[in-house]
């Protein structure tokens, strides 16, 4: 991805150290490329969101776009300190975002638990500030939860790959767990970057290891 081969903070800066950023929301596309709903809704009642962090966000979103029971996807930035940030400044190392994916489900139609399926298996979450040859604090694993439910949920799920990712020799989940603060919608052009750039690029690769699904 670009800037990838430049050298960035690998740590997330201090309240007073991160960029300002900007009052004015990004302007973005108001459907999604791909299925034509609404980004910014309205969704369907009784929907949830969950954000995803695992990588480079124009391969992760595609993952999740073409799962049955999702209704819409979005790429953004999250988990750090700068207002409406532009993909630049996130690249700079300097606002602490990492690049995430909003993910709107029906959870009647799809199941937490089928959602971290997905993103475990398909990235290596013990990586801290990387994703392969991607380099930076953008690029850290991360969840960010929008409900109790979701959380017991994802604490779960990490605590069962973990034992998966020891058993075959890999290393600790550094993955960052935490409650949603404010998303922020990347440009347009990121927007469901490889349905329309599908030669473009995705550095997604999983560990190999399988993520077991709760008992029933």
């Amino acid at each position: 991805m670009i800037f990838s081969l430049f050298s960035k903070p690998t740590t997330v800066p201090a309240s007073g150290e991160a960029l300002p950023g900007r009052s004015t929301e990004m302007d973005v596309a108001a459907d999604h490329f791909v299925s034509g709903r609404p980004l910014k809704g309205p969704y369907p009642a009784g929907s949830e969101t969950i954000y995803f962090g695992l990588g480079c966000f124009w391969g992760a979103e595609r993952l999740f776009w073409q799962l049955p029971g999702v209704y819409v996807t979005a790429v953004g930035y999250q988990g750090g300190l700068t207002p409406n940030p532009s993909y630049e400044e996130v690249c700079s190392g300097h606002t602490g975002h990492t690049e995430a994916v909003m993910v709107i489900y029906e959870p009647d139609k799809i199941s937490i638990d089928t959602l971290l399926k997905t993103f475990w298996e398909e990235h290596d979450p013990t990586q801290g500030m990387r994703q392969g040859n991607d380099i930076g604090t953008q690029y850290r694993s991360a969840i960010y939860t929008t409900t109790d439910a979701q959380a017991e949920a994802v604490r779960a799920s990490r605590d069962r790959y973990a034992q998966g990712l020891k058993a075959a020799g890999r290393g600790e989940i550094t993955t960052e767990i935490a409650p949603a603060g404010p998303f922020y919608f990347a440009e347009t052009y990121h927007q469901q970057y490889l349905a329309k750039n599908p030669n473009g690029y995705c550095g997604l690769q999983g560990t190999g290891v399988s993520c077991p699904m709760p008992a029933q």
